[in-house]
């Protein structure tokens, strides 16, 4: 019989969740189930560091699995060859939508149960930071921000109020973006002799889509060992409110102001600027360098 370890944030108020019981139910009745639901960082490096053989199984959003991953990897036992079981449980759960998981959570711990291994990527920074799904620098991380304030109210449509208020009061900051080296940004914002443009937002993006299901980088994959860098430059007062609009849909990504480019080393550095990784707020970062780790991890999918 299989043998789990189920992580649970229990600040994160789903513990006692009747949803979460019943797919630890369907989880017990094929595996060996141990729950550790823990309240901060050291105790979660517990948690994985002594788990012995029993297979991780995360029980939440993004946030959870990108800090499970992190403690895997400090560990030293993230890799492709122990595949990580997901239950999503967040308000935006980008990853589990990218590999095709049921937001059900019975559902879910049926994938846990019999599904899949899937290789794929991580961003490591040259902070030491990992990156499971997206960073967002500038604009990014304001509408986190704003949607934090509705998010108990409004569920995921507090992450489409919050871009467009954030792209309606966000100002540009220059920063430079390298991708593999070369500059990335935009003819409609021009560049400072350094290198350097006003942008609005950046976004280095391991999967396609950010704030439960937008369509930030729609090229992204999360398994073919390339990062999808957005950068706008829509910093003018009324440009700021079409970009911020036509994020929703999608359509940003054929304006103007807007550059793609993909990538295996993204650099940014300027600012000093907040960016949110994994919904994670980090604030006043004046540089920071990401790098693809192909098929760092693997996750349990659908068969």
């Amino acid at each position: 019989m299989q043998k789990l370890l189920v992580l649970l944030n229990r600040d994160a108020g789903t513990a006692d969740d009747v949803s979460v019981e019943a797919a630890l139910d369907e989880l017990r009745r094929g595996a060996e189930v141990t729950v550790a639901a823990t309240a901060d960082e050291a105790e979660l490096l517990e948690a994985v560091g002594g788990r012995g053989d029993r297979r991780l199984v995360v029980l939440g959003g993004d946030g959870s699995v990108h800090s499970a991953i992190r403690a895997l990897d400090s560990a030293g036992a993230l890799g492709p060859g122990e595949p990580v079981g997901v239950i999503p449980r967040g308000t935006g759960n980008d990853l589990a939508r990218t590999l095709g998981l049921p937001l059900d959570p019975v559902a879910a711990a049926t994938v846990v149960l019999a599904g899949l291994p899937c290789p794929v990527d991580l961003l490591r920074g040259d902070d030491g930071g990992l990156v499971v799904n997206a960073v967002h620098v500038g604009v990014g991380a304001r509408a986190s921000a704003e949607a934090i304030r509705f998010k108990g109210r409004l569920g995921t449509a507090a992450f489409p109020l919050g871009a467009v208020i954030a792209g309606l009061t966000t100002r540009g900051v220059a920063l430079r973006v390298e991708a593999d080296g070369e500059v990335v940004g935009s003819e409609a914002g021009g560049w400072a002799a350094d290198g350097s443009t006003e942008v609005l937002l950046v976004g280095v993006c391991n999967g396609p889509t950010i704030a439960g299901g937008t369509s930030l980088a729609p090229g992204a994959l999360i398994d073919d060992g390339m990062a999808e860098v957005v950068v706008s430059t829509a910093t003018g007062p009324v440009v700021r409110g079409a970009f911020a609009a036509a994020l929703l849909t999608g359509a940003h990504v054929d304006r103007p102001d807007v550059q793609i480019a993909r990538a295996r080393h993204v650099r940014i550095q300027g600012g000093p600027v907040d960016l949110v990784a994994d919904g994670e707020l980090q604030q006043a970062v004046g540089s920071r360098t990401w790098r693809v780790d192909p098929g760092a991890w693997s996750v349990l999918v659908p068969r």
